[in-house]
């Protein structure tokens, strides 16, 4: 039986050290990206590795997913294998064995994490809209100088030699091409 702990933080600029602290565990998989989906590598890791018998300890229900259907499917997934699920924050253990009140417990705070998630959306979407108004949003710097990859072209090279000497691909260049109108 092993102890493993699954900790989840949204940016590299947020600290993993308050999750799970104190917590005597076996192995760690550590995430920094988006709870949004469960398209996270460690995760995955987490899901090969865990056996029937081991313990997967979580923080808090957010830091597993930030939407009920993923959580729902995580947790039913992970006890349906015989691995027992403990949300320290929330003091819930998920066993696979039928308890009502647990999995009213999973839904309800499920329900609200992917909740907040969208108002924090809705909050960054209005505020994007307010400082484009404003005009001090104009989103990300072009990655891509599109006048080199044309002067390039005009100047005869083919899409492979611009793109090396641009440092794009050659799917970039022919990107650039195309919505220029240049064939």
């Amino acid at each position: 039986m092993a102890e493993v702990g699954y900790i989840r933080v949204s940016t590299v600029d947020q600290k993993t050290v308050r999750q799970l602290d104190g917590v005597r565990l076996d192995k760690v998989y550590e995430d920094m990206c988006s709870g949004k989906d469960t398209n996270r590598p460690q995760l995955k890791s987490l899901l090969d590795y865990v056996r029937e018998g081991d313990v997967v300890h979580v923080h808090d229900i957010s830091r597993m997913a930030r939407n009920l259907e993923d959580l729902i499917t995580l947790v039913k997934g992970l006890t349906g294998r015989g691995v027992q699920v403990r949300f320290h924050r929330e003091s819930l253990t998920f066993t696979g064995e039928v308890n009502p009140m647990q999995d009213l417990m999973l839904s309800m705070l499920g329900a609200i994490y992917q909740f907040e998630r969208s108002m924090i959306l809705e909050r960054q979407r209005e505020g994007i809209i307010k400082a484009k108004e404003a005009g001090k949003y104009k989103g990300r710097p072009a990655s891509v100088d599109r006048e080199k990859i044309l002067k390039l072209l005009a100047s005869g090279l083919s899409i492979r030699k611009t793109a090396k000497e641009a440092g794009v691909a050659a799917s970039t260049v022919q990107r650039v091409k195309a919505e220029v109108g240049v064939i």
